[in-house]
């Protein structure tokens, strides 16, 4: 009878305990659920959630909401940008950071490219590739540098070409930054003048040494956006920029 009420009890613990978890897996989902549903770029949510939720929610675009474009006003869209916000799309998208989690991203690109980037980056997340994070650059007050050195992938922002007068493909939401602190831009002057952005990324415009988020032409980055018409930094001759990926 001792055996029996031991094993009983062993039982009954085991299933306590089986239900207290299954009640903490819920809990999470829920709360997961209200991240999705207040989509806050960032954030880390599960994959139970997101199966609840539908894949197909979390990769989506939309003309540009109203809250989002008040955050956009007077950062990556300036009083004098010439850009007709018609022509712009709001993209919500899911990518894995280097740790295997799953993270909520936000983007805001061309509406000519913004098919092509969601079919990307759903490929990307799908294949676990890692991306640091995905927010609009006004969460960085538009600053370019600053986004760059946070390793912020990003799209639309109204701005010239370094060291030109010439209007950024990301002024047209056609151009796509991504992991750029571990892919930067790089340029050597004919008098020997050398720039590099993110100015933190010195280290890695060595493109033989081997370190995360690194793009290269047999990478799966690379592989998708070209297979999708676009031109990747990286192959131009008179600079490298490594970190970006532009569609005419």
């Amino acid at each position: 009878m001792t055996i029996f009420r031991y094993f009983a009890n062993a039982f009954l613990v085991s299933l306590a305990l089986l239900l207290v978890g299954h009640k903490a897996v819920a809990q999470n989902v829920e709360s997961d659920l209200k991240t999705l549903k207040a989509w806050r770029a960032g954030a880390i949510v599960s994959t139970e959630a997101i199966k609840t939720y539908g894949e197909q929610r979390c990769f989506s675009q939309e003309a540009i909401p109203d809250v989002v474009f008040a955050r956009m006003e007077g950062r990556s869209f300036p009083k004098d940008c010439t850009v007709n916000r018609q022509s712009l799309r709001y993209l919500r998208l899911l990518h894995v950071d280097v740790d295997g989690r799953t993270r909520l991203g936000e983007m805001v690109c061309n509406q000519s490219i913004a098919a092509d980037v969601i079919d990307i980056f759903r490929e990307l997340y799908r294949q676990r590739y890692p991306i640091h994070s995905i927010k609009l650059i006004d969460d960085f007050n538009a600053d370019d540098e600053q986004s760059m050195r946070a390793n912020n992938t990003s799209s639309f922002c109204f701005r010239k070409v370094t060291g030109s007068k010439k209007l950024s493909a990301h002024a047209m939401g056609k151009a796509i930054d991504v992991n750029p602190l571990y892919n930067p831009y790089y340029h050597r002057s004919p008098s020997g003048k050398i720039t590099v952005q993110p100015t933190t990324a010195t280290k890695y415009v060595d493109r033989v040494a081997t370190f995360s988020y690194k793009i290269t032409k047999t990478d799966l980055m690379y592989r998708l956006f070209v297979a999708r018409g676009f031109k990747w930094g990286g192959a131009w001759n008179r600079v490298k920029d490594y970190q970006h990926f532009e569609k005419e």
